[in-house]
C-alpha cells in the first residue's frame, strides 16, 4: 500500500468509521448495571476476565451490597466467595472494597463524574473512568483496552501502529483528536466489538470484515 498523506489518513478514518456505525448502529455497554456504582465496581471486577464472567457475578454481589455503604463494610472473606470464578479475586475484592469505602469517606457515597476523582480511588485508572465516564454519566470518554490497540494499530489509525508496547494514554489522545467528544464513547464500543466478532486477536475474519476494501493490514496479517 503506498504511504497515506496525514489528510489521506483522516479521510480513511472517517470512512471506515463510517462503515463501522453500519455494521454497529446501536453499541451498548456489555457490563450489566442500573447505576453509576454498580458500572464502576463491575468495570473494576472485569480486568483480565470477560464481560459475560462479570454479568454473572454481580447480581448476587448486588443482590447483597447494593450500595458503598453496604460493601464498604464487607466481609471480604464473603465477598471472594461471590467473585471468586473471576480470577485475581482477592486483589478485586480488597479493591471494591477499599473503593467503596473512599465513596463513603471522600463522597458522601456518590461515584465522582470527574476523570480527577475517579482515578484517584482504588483499581481505577484512565480505562475504567473512561468506562464510568461515557455509560453512567454521559460524559465523553474513550476507553482504551486490547481490542482497541490491537483494531486501530491494524487499521494504521495511529502513529505508533508498530509498537509492541504502546501507551493507552497516548492512543486515547491520538484517536480522540480525530473524532468529535461526542462520539468516543461509541466509538470505544465499535471498536471493541469489531475486535471481539471479526478482527480477533490470533486469526482475524478479515474475509468477512466490512472494511477489508480499506484496512492496510487485511492482506498482511
Amino acid at each position: 500500500m503506498p504511504r497515506e498523506s496525514r489528510a489521506q489518513q483522516k479521510a480513511r478514518m472517517q470512512q471506515e468509521y463510517a462503515l463501522l456505525c453500519e455494521e454497529i448502529p446501536d453499541p451498548q455497554c456489555a457490563l450489566d448495571f442500573t447505576n453509576p456504582f454498580e458500572l464502576l465496581v463491575a468495570t473494576v471486577l472485569s480486568a483480565q476476565t470477560t464481560d459475560k464472567r462479570v454479568n454473572m457475578v454481580t447480581p448476587p454481589l448486588f443482590a447483597s451490597y447494593p450500595s458503598p455503604e453496604e460493601l464498604a463494610a464487607a466481609n471480604p472473606e464473603i465477598v471472594e466467595n461471590i467473585i471468586h470464578s473471576l480470577g485475581f479475586y482477592r486483589s478485586k475484592s480488597r479493591n471494591i472494597i477499599a473503593l467503596s469505602h473512599d465513596l463513603m469517606e471522600r463522597f458522601d457515597g456518590e461515584v465522582p463524574s470527574n476523570m480527577e476523582d475517579l482515578v484517584t480511588l482504588p483499581g481505577v485508572g484512565r480505562k475504567t473512568a473512561n468506562v464510568v465516564l461515557g455509560n453512567a454519566f454521559g460524559i465523553p470518554g474513550f476507553p482504551v483496552d486490547t481490542h482497541v490497540i490491537r483494531v486501530t494499530g491494524r487499521l494504521r489509525w495511529r502513529e505508533d501502529w508498530k509498537s509492541t508496547n504502546p501507551d493507552p494514554v497516548h492512543i486515547e489522545k491520538e484517536i480522540t483528536s480525530y473524532f468529535p467528544a461526542e462520539e468516543w464513547t461509541d466509538l470505544s464500543h465499535r471498536l471493541i466489538l469489531h475486535g471481539r466478532a471479526i478482527c480477533h486477536a490470533r486469526t482475524p475474519d478479515c474475509a468477512h470484515c466490512p472494511l477489508q476494501q480499506t484496512c492496510p493490514s487485511a492482506f498482511h496479517i
